[in-house]
């Protein structure tokens, strides 16, 4: 069940309370900037392409019994 509107105004009443109004303030222009760092880095991610001269290396993996038993 969605609490109603007079529910919500007793809630935002409770939080301004806890809070505070400045830092209710900071606390959403600091989520406000994380959320434009996150869709900034993620269209600079669509952007990086793999460049298909890149090289592959082979590895293998010994495990630290073999190098003994050499």
């Amino acid at each position: 069940m969605m609490p109603g509107p007079f529910e919500l105004i007793i809630i935002l009443v409770i939080v301004l309370l806890l809070f505070g109004g400045k830092r209710l303030k900071n606390i959403g222009g600091d989520l406000g900037g994380a959320i434009k760092g996150f869709k900034k880095s993620m269209k600079e991610g669509e952007n990086d392409n793999i460049d298909s001269t890149d090289t592959v290396i082979d590895a293998k993996v010994i495990k630290e019994e073999d190098k003994v038993t050499k």
